[in-house]
């Protein structure tokens, strides 16, 4: 058996169990991306889109951030993400972690434009924060879109990794068998 390719592996428990926390967030992020809407029925941004309900997409895209950036943390604190699959798998995380910061800004600046369109005395003002809005938004789902692909991509990897482990059967310990009790002396005194 390769020692260097053993060292390599991540523990098979360790593997499975990250597998399951990046495809419970991926699946959020993903279902995020698709629940959070902006336009109405026929496509347009509403006369008065609720600042509370888009601010809200803000908090719950900042929620699931979090999530991904201290699902980072741990794996880059680990042992595991120094060696070759623990640092693509770690390259991945990252580019969720910042895809996923990137997102909450932009549905604040939806809300916050939200606040505004009453204000918007001319037509090309409104059509200005309107399309703006739009932008934002579409830009915000986007980066969740991204951070969930990214965390399938490490998924991919730890699963590859995971058929990598066959080849190296759960190490057994080998014992040297044991040195028998000492026998009794036939010599008695």
């Amino acid at each position: 058996m390769n020692s260097d390719a053993q060292r390599e592996l991540i523990p098979r428990d360790d593997t499975l169990q990250m597998i399951g926390a990046l495809n419970d967030l991926q699946t959020k992020l993903a279902a995020a991306a698709e629940r959070y809407q902006l336009l109405d029925d026929t496509g347009q941004v509403p006369a008065a889109p609720s600042y509370a309900e888009l601010l809200q997409h803000a908090s719950e895209a900042q929620a699931l951030s979090h999530d991904v950036v201290q699902l980072t943390l741990e794996f880059a604190r680990s042992a595991h993400s120094t060696n070759r699959v623990g640092s693509t798998v770690l390259a991945h995380l990252a580019a969720a972690a910042t895809m996923s910061s990137h997102a909450v800004p932009n549905f604040a600046e939806t809300a916050e434009n939200a606040l505004f369109l009453p204000r918007s005395s001319r037509p090309t003002d409104r059509q200005y924060r309107d399309n703006r809005m739009v932008i934002d938004h579409a830009t915000a789902r986007a980066y969740l879109r991204r951070t969930s692909e990214s965390l399938r991509d490490a998924v991919q990897e730890l699963n590859a990794h995971l058929d990598f482990h066959r080849f190296f059967p759960a190490q057994t310990r080998q014992q040297s068998p044991a040195t028998p009790p000492p026998r009794p002396s036939a010599r008695h005194r």
